[in-house]
């Protein structure tokens, strides 16, 4: 009978660590700034498209927006003074 070997525990690339210190609301914020940019770039990417292709890319953006959304949202929560 074959014995499971458990998987090694994870260990993230060094070189993409996010400090283990940073606080939560500095990560939403950083988050937010991503998401809006691929919103950004997702749709003026959009405009060199037709067809599927062109309702793809927006879709992307759709969903990012929505993401931003959220994430701005989990921001409020954590810091309301900031709206």
């Amino acid at each position: 009978m074959d014995k499971l070997i458990p998987d090694p525990p994870y260990k993230p690339d060094p070189m993409f660590m996010i400090a283990p210190d940073m606080d939560t609301e500095s990560l939403l914020a950083h988050a937010c700034e991503s998401l809006a940019s691929a919103n950004v770039l997702a749709s003026d990417f959009a405009t060199y498209l037709t067809g599927s292709q062109r309702s793809t890319a927006l879709a992307i953006a759709q969903i990012v927006m929505l993401a931003d959304l959220a994430v701005n949202r989990a921001l409020d929560i954590v810091d309301p003074q900031a709206t």
